[in-house]
């Protein structure tokens, strides 16, 4: 059921559920607003989910590109008066350019090497936000960002509906992206690079480029997902690109699993809705979080999505025997 192995018909049944999935959401959770929520960590938890499922590449600089595209939005909506569109385009293309650039250094090493350059770029990222305090206006962040037209020309972007509507067009998008990436040569060179890389140098790819290039698609993930929560909320707070939005990024997607692109909508769900439901009942919810990321890393190894498929292979089987 891994779209992030080689691909079959399309669509498949995965798409199908999402897409169902997209439209039934705000009818099922209590607000609009909280699937909203749920619709921008879904495609940031896909960045950190792609980097592991494909790749094997644990980043901890995700929240850095999320943080990029929600302030490069931010500027671009509230002081050069963008369209929405154009301005979400540009910051995930800025957040693209940014993880590339950061991945010509970090892919040099491995392991926990790659890990802790990528966690010193996160942290060099926040720093630099409140150096930049005249752009990115400090620890206050950046209020009153305007909700333009789509397009120019179009009509305001206003109500919760409609803002709903537009991150799900953008979700899915992101969805089928990664989805068509993992079908795709360069899906499966990625592939080969995660279960053997000193074989798949040997066979004559340059793993470092396709590194890089994966590394990159992440970063544009990551920044489309901020500069949909920048849309979504009106502006953009300071802690989008502190490091613990990159520990929860992959938080959910640990909880979902790396197997497929649908598993890091199944993990950003579950965090936001009973984070949003856990936080009503004890302030320390984030204990009870860490309880259940402990139990599903212990008996759910791929995740939900991985049990929750595993289970349905059960009953098939049971039903055929």
């Amino acid at each position: 059921m891994s779209a992030f192995r080689e691909g079959g018909r399309f669509p498949d049944a995965s798409t199908v559920g999402i897409a169902a999935t997209l439209v039934a959401l705000p009818f099922v959770l209590p607000s609009v607003t909280l699937a909203s929520e749920v619709l921008v960590f879904s495609v940031a938890a896909l960045s950190c989910a792609f980097l592991l499922g494909m790749v094997g590449l644990l980043s901890f600089g995700q929240g850095l590109f999320f943080g990029i595209g929600a302030y490069v939005s931010a500027v671009l909506l509230k002081d050069h008066g963008l369209a929405t569109l154009p301005a979400v385009a540009i910051a995930a293309g800025a957040s693209a350019i940014g993880a590339g650039l950061i991945a010509l250094l970090a892919v040099r090493r491995h392991g926990v090497y790659f890990v802790m350059l990528t966690l010193a770029f996160a942290q060099m990222g926040y720093f630099a936000m409140l150096a930049l305090n005249h752009v990115t206006g400090g620890e206050n962040g950046l209020t009153g960002v305007p909700r333009p037209p789509l397009l120019a020309g179009m009509g305001a972007l206003s109500g919760s509906e409609a803002i709903y509507a537009f991150l799900a067009v953008l979700a899915f998008a992101a969805y089928l992206l990664v989805q068509r990436v993992g079908a795709s040569p360069f899906g499966s060179v990625l592939r080969a690079i995660r279960q053997n890389e000193p074989r798949a140098e040997a066979l004559g790819y340059d793993v470092r480029r396709f590194k890089v290039a994966a590394f990159a698609l992440a970063g544009l993930l990551a920044g489309l997902a901020g500069a949909m929560h920048t849309v979504f909320l009106g502006f953009a707070p300071p802690n989008v690109i502190e490091l613990e939005m990159s520990e929860r990024l992959l938080i959910m997607a640990i909880i979902g699993g790396a197997g497929a692109p649908g598993a890091a909508f199944v993990g950003a769900g579950f965090y936001v809705v009973m984070a949003d439901w856990l936080s009503t009942l004890w302030p320390r919810w984030l204990m009870l979080i860490g309880f259940l990321l402990i139990a599903i890393v212990l008996f759910l190894r791929d995740g939900l999505w991985g049990g929750a498929a595993a289970a349905l292979h059960r009953l098939r089987g049971r039903g055929h025997g």
